[in-house]
């Protein structure tokens, strides 16, 4: 396990560092608590926070496979909640866990697979000592947004490829590769919703329930949230339509200019059966045909030819078949 940061808190302030297996006694007003971060934890390690800080063992199960889907489970007096991480990797989205172990003196965040460590976050909230010095639900408020703010640029990133990929199919039909990272996309973005749904079920649990640990004053930050999270909804199911528009569009502009094509061969192939079949009467060497040896049916022929075309050319352009 690799222990990112564990330290006591006073009033707001860094007090000092405390090891895994030290249990402090904490003022009962909130005023003093344990922040706890560790990533990708071994199951001997996760078995000394839950004796020291009386972690359920269902819990701890949970917080070490790393298989959950975002909850918030109560155990007595403690909050266990899970939330999801994503970010992409390779034009994929790549998915982590959160574990967070929430009592009144003590928060334990545990981390799999997340790109993002909770450093940064930890020294913006130190810089504002008088929401640290609120307790353990405000930062719990705090990795949650934290959490739900790295969502957007992952939608972001793919709305830009999904409007490059829709004016490329105004300009040219879409290729294999193209329509195959279109469903590529689709998968992927509902997958992204099967996490989103539950994360938003979380952030109204902490706004509409009565939880331990979570004081009512704290209910406003728990709603912008789960505001965050509906915006990236929003936009989920929008880049899902917007993908479903670009592959229709791009089959019935492909249709559009199959049809197109196929009108100019009929086209041209009218206009080519005119010489065609007279050449085709008059290639047949029968001894008696009308005007067969006329001086001037050579002529004749070759002008009445070139009306026939002339006249079906105007009128296929007319109909703007070419």
């Amino acid at each position: 396990m690799t222990v990112i940061a564990a330290y006591l808190y006073r009033n707001g302030q860094r007090v000092r560092s405390v090891e895994i297996d030290e249990r402090v006694a904490c003022a009962a007003d909130k005023s003093e608590f344990i922040w706890i971060g560790v990533a990708e934890p071994t199951e001997d390690e996760m078995q000394t926070l839950a004796r020291t800080y009386g972690l359920h063992p269902l819990a701890v199960e949970d917080a070490i496979k790393a298989n959950q889907l975002p909850k918030v489970d109560l155990y007595g007096d403690q909050l266990f909640v899970v939330a999801r991480t994503a970010h992409l990797e390779d034009d994929a989205i790549c998915y982590g866990e959160t574990a967070l172990f929430v009592g009144r003196d003590h928060i334990i965040s545990v981390r799999h697979g997340s790109a993002r460590g909770h450093v940064t976050l930890r020294r913006e909230l130190e810089a504002v000592p008088q929401r640290l010095a609120q307790g353990t639900d405000y930062v719990l408020h705090a990795i949650l947004d934290f959490i739900v703010d790295g969502y957007l640029p992952i939608i972001e990133g793919i709305e830009d490829e999904v409007l490059v990929m829709e004016q490329q199919m105004i300009d040219h039909f879409l290729g294999r590769d193209e329509i195959t990272r279109i469903f590529s996309l689709r998968r992927q973005l509902i997958r992204f919703q099967r996490i989103l749904v539950p994360m938003q079920e979380v952030a109204t649990k902490f706004v509409k329930i009565d939880l331990p640990c979570i004081d009512p004053d704290a209910r406003p930050y728990f709603s912008d949230v789960r505001d965050h999270v509906r915006r990236v909804q929003v936009m989920v199911e929008d880049l899902r339509e917007i993908l479903n528009s670009v592959f229709e569009s791009s089959n019935l502009l492909e249709q559009q200019r199959t049809g197109d094509i196929t009108r100019q061969l009929a086209a041209w192939a009218a206009i080519l059966a005119v010489p065609t079949a007279i050449a085709g009467i008059y290639g047949m060497n029968f001894d008696h045909m009308p005007e067969l040896r006329t001086r001037y049916g050579y002529p004749v022929v070759l002008g009445v030819i070139a009306l026939l075309c002339g006249l079906l050319y105007a009128r296929f352009k007319k109909l703007k078949w070419l």
